[in-house]
């Protein structure tokens, strides 16, 4: 969860989807307590492309992390 502290990252569902279909986004963080449906759908497409995905987390702490005051359901690590 450090690593979006101080990594190149791109925050919520759609810029994380777009980092992932572009080939851009190396790992995933999606919260637990985020809704399935829109959830699944990223993490079938990161199965798919090989992207570890790390749902150890809420939507605080990844909020929290990446240093934005709201909660995030999923952010994305860049390369």
């Amino acid at each position: 969860m450090t690593e979006l502290a101080s990594s190149n990252k791109v925050v919520g569902v759609k810029q994380s989807r777009k980092a992932v279909r572009d080939g851009r986004a190396v790992k995933l963080f999606l919260a637990q307590d985020a809704d399935p449906a829109i959830t699944q759908p990223l993490i079938a497409e990161c199965t798919q492309r090989g992207i570890p995905v790390d749902c150890g987390s809420n939507l605080t702490q990844i909020g929290h992390a990446c240093g934005i005051t709201v909660g995030a359901a999923v952010a994305a690590l860049l390369k």
